[in-house]
């Protein structure tokens, strides 16, 4: 062979082999490259918005574009949410330490520190001794200031998992407590469950926040008058629901005020030269899902979008400097789009007659209802106007199938059932909530083309979206823990050895 020939085929073994070179030095099963051109460096991110949509997986997701098409047209097609259109997007695995169906203390931990641990356990190891920087915690001390919003109220599980550390989530003065102590520049949303304690007979959670400094609003109009310079704030709304939590968008009336006025609101007063931190949960999301209320959960969907849109706007003046982070905690109700009865159909425009929540329903007919009607006297046809009122459903198109399940339904809720339940069968199909509501909301969520499978959180993995400085951090699959990494890498904050 001739020395050219020689020189050539070296050559090209050697333009081979280097590319085989390169990926040689893969670590674990996965392949590692760590080349001059893949070595990224990200600009930090001064402006980092973190929004949790409690019990929001792609279904309620996928949900809320459907519904919003099909109140507005007969095409199939999506009209895409806000943060759905954002340029990356991952997937997510919510285990925690002990099960894969995590509850929001274990997820809001994860993401909040980067460590897995127990349900119902916030920011402590599972052996509930060693306790966990939050990265909430991290950014203030780096002089970025931190707010804090949810709907749902301010003592519990995803928005104390920024603050807190207690080893039940169900210690929610001692939290509400914490939340005082954290030094965090902003809190809104919902209110206060146990203020003075279980007992009620603890020093208010109110007076020891004004004690520290926050000025204390819940009043609309202190609330919107609120300007730049206002030192620390605890803003609840005016305008309370259950459990200390703000009304479900479906009830919420005119001129109250919504997550997106929090959302907005925090950004005009956290807005510095310094950064900020936002944590902003769509915490009724996953109450509707509990209680397989659809229409209810694809409203606070919708809603909760609407606080994404103000944080896009404040991007738009910032894209330099923001990032904005979508995520969900752990998927409720085992939702889906599809049900047997529908086969391949969908008609999700049927939902939109649904006046109110499940809540409001008990609240303004179920409850009074039974409050002067003896068990005995309780008759289906009393209110069957109600529930072509609320629902859209009139009795005489429904089947018969569904007929007898209403019928029974109503005499559980009534108390003088036509059979013996036992309590596991009470559940299964009505979840522990008022039976007559939980059918009435299934049979109009069937009928549209929507299932769900449980009245708990379910296992599978989330949707998370990202836009703005460091948004290509955020795609692929990754556990929820790596959350909390890829925050800490784009805003630059150091984590102490001994964290991780």
């Amino acid at each position: 062979m001739k020395q050219s020939t020689k020189a050539v085929l070296c050559l090209l073994l050697c333009l081979l082999f280097i590319p085989i070179a390169l990926f040689a030095g893969g670590e674990k099963e996965g392949i590692t490259v760590e080349t001059e051109s893949q070595v990224e460096v990200y600009k930090e991110a001064k402006y980092v918005f973190l929004f949790i949509g409690d019990g929001m997986a792609m279904p309620q997701v996928n949900s809320a574009e459907i519904y919003s098409n099909a109140v507005a047209s007969q095409d199939i097609t999506l009209r895409k949410l806000a943060f759905s259109q954002f340029p990356v997007a991952g997937l997510t695995t919510t285990y925690d330490a002990s099960s894969f169906i995590t509850d929001s203390a274990s997820a809001g931990t994860a993401m909040a520190t980067g460590h897995k641990t127990l349900s119902g356990v916030i920011n402590m190891d599972p052996g509930k001794t060693v306790k966990f920087t939050t990265i909430a915690e991290m950014a203030r001390d780096a002089g970025r200031k931190v707010g804090i919003i949810s709907s749902v109220s301010l003592d519990h599980a995803t928005p104390a998992a920024f603050y807190a550390k207690v080893p039940s989530r169900g210690e929610m003065y001692n939290i509400a407590v914490q939340m005082t102590e954290s030094g965090f520049d902003f809190f809104g949303g919902g209110g206060l469950a146990q203020p003075k304690g279980k007992k009620g007979d603890q020093p208010d959670v109110i007076d020891i926040a004004r004690a520290a400094g926050y000025t204390y609003v819940n009043d609309t109009a202190a609330f919107k008058a609120l300007r730049p310079g206002a030192g620390k704030v605890l803003a609840i709304n005016p305008a309370l629901q259950d459990s200390a939590a703000m009304y479900y968008e479906i009830d919420r009336k005119p001129g109250d005020l919504s997550l997106a006025d929090f959302t907005g609101k925090a950004i005009e007063l956290l807005d510095n030269e310094e950064g900020f931190f936002i944590m902003v949960e769509g915490g009724k999301i996953d109450w509707a899902c509990h209680a397989n209320d659809a229409a209810a959960s694809i409203k606070d969907t919708l809603a909760f979008d609407a606080a994404i849109a103000k944080a896009v706007e404040f991007y738009n003046s910032h894209p330099e400097e923001t990032l904005i982070i979508v995520t969900g905690d752990h998927e409720t109700g085992g939702m889906t789009l599809g049900f047997a009865g529908t086969k391949y159909s969908t008609f999700f425009d049927q939902i939109a007659p649904q006046k109110g929540s499940f809540v409001a329903f008990n609240t303004e007919v179920l409850g009074p209802y039974k409050e002067k009607t003896a068990a005995k006297d309780a008759r289906l046809e009393d209110l069957l106007p109600a529930v072509k009122e609320w629902f859209g459903l009139d009795y005489e198109t429904l089947a018969d199938n569904e007929k007898e399940q209403l019928q029974r339904a109503f005499l559980r809720s009534m108390g003088n059932e036509i059979e013996r339940a036992v309590q596991e069968d009470q559940y299964l199909l009505y979840g522990g909530y008022e039976p007559f509501t939980v059918k009435l909301t299934h049979i109009l969520n069937q009928r549209a083309g929507i299932g769900w499978t449980s009245y708990s959180h379910t296992g599978v993995p989330v949707a998370t979206f990202a836009l703005g400085v460091g948004q290509e951090l955020f795609g692929g699959y990754y556990d929820n823990t790596d959350i909390f990494d890829k925050m800490a890498q784009a805003m630059a904050l150091t984590v102490a050895v001994g964290m991780k």
